[in-house]
């Protein structure tokens, strides 16, 4: 069709047109629990839509304009809301959508064909995360005007989001590099052998076997305490990175062979290659360094998943956890439970350097600094309690850590100060059921980008059902305030 943007494109659509037969027949077969009724509501606000509607029109770039007619975007963001709410898969979101009537009536379906789970992932890989805060932002305005939070009061803390991997030993990146050069040169062996029967077969050696049993007599050997089981150890070691490396070297002479092929299949095997190559190398060359050379490699320098690049290693200091591997999140909660802001940090900043940021953006959703600060020893330093008190914070909780002075110690000693951090002890809770109900425990999207979309969507999630919370209790129905949100 002349004038599309892509073969296969759509046109955007916002929503559908409300059925009346489904109407008729929802009176009839039931409602939705008021729970569900208000976070149904608080999704009817026009801007929420029209946040979505702005990364959905980018996919191609006639989107707007040509095309048969898409999901719409009311309906993508209700289902991708719904996803998070109740802690689903893409398959089992639109396993449950498709069997429940109220479903169809909270996602907008109607009688409407579902859109299956490709489609909704490609359209949800659509939305990026500076548009899933600015949702979050706007989730707080709308809590504000709904009388849930005043933004009087701020706890911030931190924790870590994990990333899906295995324990990263160095045997097992090492098995890792070889599986993914096996993967391709498999592959690429099917493309080859159609284009040309003269390459030696030989080219195409799978070395997964031989090196998944070398991995597995390190794993036995490491639990060896005496030299002759080291020693083992070192020589089975020596061996991995040997096959590591004779794949790596099978892998490049096939990438000659497919760029001199030039189709789009080869196209695509290339590229992969030139993104898993050099992940590989590193983790050869760390392994060296760390097993034959014994030296020590610092936590910026190691890389732990060939896949999950992002993925840092993060020492907190907890009791029951040496080091954890995922990325660390910054969070602010307000009064009302609402958590107002979130930020994804690189590396392992120390918490000294949160306070400040929090505070920025805690004053640009509400207008003005809160009135009550709190967060842990960690955060603590006196340019921190300095930038609060300029504010005009008129309490701030920050307990001091190691040495203090007499009149320190009076200062944390105020009754103030005591029921200040007795309420700052909360955000643990308030941690404990993100990681627990909305996912924030393990991350199962991939990439940095996934983790951002995924931890966005976890807090959104949160964010609705605290309202909706609130919006259902007796004391707001009998304020009889509106969910309507101008």
């Amino acid at each position: 069709m002349p004038g599309l943007g892509k073969a296969g494109a759509s046109v955007l659509q916002k929503k559908y047109q409300i059925d009346r037969e489904f109407s008729a027949i929802m009176g009839l077969s039931g409602e939705m629990d008021e729970q569900l009724t208000a976070i149904d509501r608080l999704l009817d606000d026009e801007k929420l839509l029209q946040l979505i509607e702005a990364d959905l029109s980018k996919r191609y770039r006639l989107t707007t304009k040509t095309g048969r007619k898409s999901t719409p975007v009311e309906v993508i963001l209700r289902m991708l809301t719904l996803k998070h709410l109740r802690g689903l898969s893409y398959d089992q979101t639109i396993a449950y959508v498709k069997e429940s009537l109220i479903l169809r009536q909270f996602c907008r379906l109607y009688f409407q064909a579902l859109p299956d789970k490709s489609t909704l992932i490609r359209w949800a890989h659509q939305i990026s995360p500076q548009t899933l805060e600015k949702i979050n932002q706007r989730l707080t305005q709308m809590a504000t005007v709904l009388q849930v939070t005043q933004g009087q009061k701020m706890r911030t803390d931190g924790t870590v989001v994990a990333t899906n991997i295995h324990f990263p030993s160095d045997n097992s990146l090492l098995l890792d590099g070889v599986k993914v050069i096996s993967r391709i040169l498999a592959q690429a062996k099917v493309i080859i052998l159609m284009a040309t029967k003269t390459i030696n077969s030989s080219l195409f050696r799978n070395r997964y076997r031989t090196a998944r049993r070398i991995s597995r007599q390190i794993d036995s050997w490491s639990k060896a305490k005496n030299q002759t089981g080291q020693r083992k150890r070192l020589l089975a070691y020596t061996k991995l990175i040997v096959i590591t490396k004779a794949a790596i070297k099978q892998a490049q002479k096939v990438k000659i062979i497919l760029e001199d092929l030039n189709s789009s299949q080869c196209y695509q095997l290339v590229q992969r290659w030139s993104v898993f190559q050099p992940r590989i190398e590193q983790v050869v060359e760390q392994t060296s360094r760390r097993v034959l050379k014994q030296e020590k490699v610092s936590a910026a320098e190691k890389l732990v998943s060939i896949f999950e690049v992002h993925t840092a290693i993060i020492c907190r200091g907890k009791l029951n956890v040496d080091v954890e591997f995922g990325r660390k999140i910054w969070l602010d909660e307000v009064d009302g439970g609402i958590v107002s802001n979130y930020r994804i940090l690189d590396g392992n900043p120390h918490d000294t350097q949160q306070l400040v940021p929090s505070l920025d953006q805690h004053r640009t959703n509400f207008g003005r600094p809160p009135k009550l600060v709190s967060a842990d020893r960690g955060v603590y330093s006196q340019s921190n309690e300095k930038y609060a008190e300029d504010l005009g914070i008129k309490q701030i909780i920050l307990p001091k850590g190691g040495d203090r002075s007499q009149l320190r110690i009076q200062h944390e000693r105020h009754r103030k100060f005591v029921k200040g951090r007795h309420w700052h002890n909360g955000v643990e809770g308030r941690i404990s059921f993100l990681k627990r109900c909305f996912g924030l425990q393990r991350c199962r999207y991939r990439g940095d980008i996934g983790l951002k979309r995924w931890v966005g969507w976890g807090i959104i999630a949160h964010n609705l059902t605290i309202v909706s919370r609130a919006l259902v209790s007796p004391q707001q129905k009998k304020n009889q305030i509106n969910i309507f949100v101008p």
